[in-house]
């Protein structure tokens, strides 16, 4: 079995599938990622922010003083959404552990995001209007631990899958 043979049939929940298809599509995207925490009140929230992704880990850059910098703490759990907002959906859910920093200026990451967001000029554009007003930033940093990845042509939600092989018997 080649590597991309076993990509395509990893089950739900590995770290391979971030080489799959779908998940490389979604992480070279200009979407933003959805960041899914718990609030230093307890209340969990979900947020939009953009991402990098270096191979290895998520890279979110965000303002020291903001809320999810003060709720979060090396090793908490958190969950990362990146999906398409047009059918056939495609989904990228990590659940993973972060870790925290803060760098002087923008973060290089934070620049490669800008910039496959916006396009090299308009991100080297907004990178420029924050570096006066951001003297520092934080990093927020996800290790992938579980992985999914759906398209809703191949690779369906769980309970999907067992609903359609009931409809058919098993047999697809």
């Amino acid at each position: 079995m080649t590597c991309e043979e076993a990509v395509m049939v990893s089950q739900q929940g590995d770290v391979a599938l971030l080489e799959h298809p779908v998940a490389q599509e979604l992480l070279q995207s200009a979407l933003p990622a959805r960041l899914a925490y718990v609030r230093s009140d307890g209340a969990p929230d979900v947020v939009p922010i953009g991402f990098h992704w270096n191979g290895i880990e998520f890279v979110l850059g965000t303002f020291p003083d903001s809320v999810k910098m003060h709720a979060l703490h090396d090793g908490d759990k958190v969950a990362l959404s990146i999906d398409s907002d047009t059918m056939p959906y495609k989904v990228l859910r990590i659940r993973g552990r972060v870790r925290t920093d803060v760098v002087v200026g923008v973060a290089p990451e934070y620049e490669a995001m800008s910039r496959r967001t916006f396009g090299d000029e308009a991100g080297a554009g907004w990178v420029e209007q924050l570096r006066p007003i951001t003297p520092k930033m934080a990093r927020i940093f996800i290790t992938p631990e579980w992985v999914c990845v759906q398209d809703f042509e191949t690779r369906f939600p769980n309970e999907l899958e067992r609903a359609m092989e009931g409809s058919t018997g098993g047999h697809h």
